[in-house]
């Protein structure tokens, strides 16, 4: 398998008082034999990441690649001499908007929440100036870099901004968004307490006792030496009999997506990184929640609830028994992975993450004038978005 590499001497992103040997930069088609490869080093990567990110780790990626990769992938390997020092895996892209413009994007599917690499911590600069130059110098990568789901002004942010800089190259945040996260020193039931209000509380503590009435209610969590098998189960037949199965949306629509979840699961409680808890009813699952956690933090992938329950709120009461991750002393906090103005989970978590989407141009001219147009009709819409808004009622455009 060939890479092309592109070798640079950089200051260290620790003090600066040494010089690092960082590179090649190397991109190889993403395959199982290379992820296989390299499973050992992306993993132990993965327990020291600058910013933790189970979607980039090699079991969710290799489960990914099996059964949702529509285009060709390649991962980017950054190393410091024989040190893995970062991965991202990329896809060209075709049309920015309206733009018909060819770019390069970290690659992302529809089950995937968070964009940022795996990066060593303390070698961030490292990094983004090693996969930069890189990519400088390799022929198939277009236009310029279209980075998706970075935490804004996280550590990855701020370096990818420097080495932006230095290189004298322009950022470009073309979206931003805000959802729910989960984080706070108080214990679960100060946080309860907190967080949502007493009326709120005092309702949902009056559903929880209706609903003890209908049988048998307890609150459990995936252990050690379960059949993975049937909690997989549980969960795709919860969440195939509401909404997302009348819309086609739900895991078990598709033989890949239904596939996919299976995989991903068992990959993450092969590196202890799964957790599902579930709300039952007479031993029936009637809410459930798959968590990876990723000490220090970790990441809320999939809800489901039975839809006959819906006058008790069972999703609301399962996120209710979720709060006791704050009694673990290895996760600081939690993504919801919700979309933004979630109307359930934004009413029960305090605290917020932005995500935005970066662009910067790779080296060249005609990289660089794809770059400037793409950003320039961003510009154009952005205003035209505004006067729309400030038209008089009754205005038409």
């Amino acid at each position: 398998m060939q890479a092309a590499t592109a070798a640079i001497r950089v200051e260290s992103a620790g003090d600066g008082s040494r010089a690092a040997d960082v590179g090649p930069c190397a991109c190889f088609p993403l395959a199982a034999e290379r992820i296989d490869a390299l499973s050992g080093e992306w993993a132990a990567l993965a327990t020291h990441a600058s910013e933790p990110n189970a979607f980039a780790e090699p079991w969710f990626v290799a489960a990914s690649l099996r059964h949702l990769a529509e285009a060709p992938i390649r991962l980017a390997e950054v190393r410091d001499g024989a040190a893995l020092i970062g991965v991202l895996p990329l896809v060209v892209e075709q049309g920015y908007g309206r733009v018909p413009v060819r770019f390069v994007q970290n690659w992302r599917h529809h089950h995937h929440f968070f964009g940022a690499p795996l990066v060593a911590a303390g070698r961030e600069q490292d990094f983004w100036r090693a996969l930069l130059t890189g990519l400088d110098g390799e022929g198939w990568a277009p236009g310029f870099l279209h980075l998706r789901d970075l935490t804004e002004d996280g550590p990855l942010h701020m370096a990818l901004n420097a080495v932006a800089a230095e290189l004298w190259r322009p950022t470009h945040i073309a979206y931003r968004e805000t959802r729910a996260l989960l984080q706070s020193e108080l214990s679960p039931d100060a946080y309860y307490e907190q967080a949502v209000r007493k009326k709120k509380r005092k309702e949902l503590a009056r559903l929880g006792n209706r609903l003890a009435e209908e049988g048998q209610l307890s609150s459990r969590c995936f252990a050690p030496g379960d059949d993975l098998a049937l909690w997989c189960d549980a969960f795709l037949r919860l969440e195939g009999s509401g909404w997302k199965g009348r819309e086609g949306s739900a895991l078990n629509a598709t033989v890949e997506t239904e596939a996919f979840f299976r995989e991903a699961l068992t990959g993450a409680e092969a590196e202890g990184r799964l957790q599902i808890v579930a709300l039952e009813l007479d031993g029936a699952p009637i809410a459930m929640l798959v968590n990876f956690i990723t000490p220090p933090g970790s990441f809320s992938f999939k809800t489901a609830f039975d839809e006959r329950y819906a006058r008790f709120s069972p999703g609301v009461l399962v996120q209710r028994d979720n709060l006791a991750i704050l009694d673990r002393d290895d996760v600081a906090w939690m993504d919801s992975c919700a979309s933004e103005n979630h109307p359930m989970i934004d009413s029960f978590w305090t605290e917020r993450r932005t995500l935005v989407r970066v662009t910067v141009p790779l080296a060249g001219r005609r990289r660089r004038l794809s770059h400037f147009a793409a950003r320039k009709l961003e510009d154009l819409a952005a205003v035209a978005r505004g006067r729309r808004s400030q038209r008089p009622e009754g205005e038409t455009a």
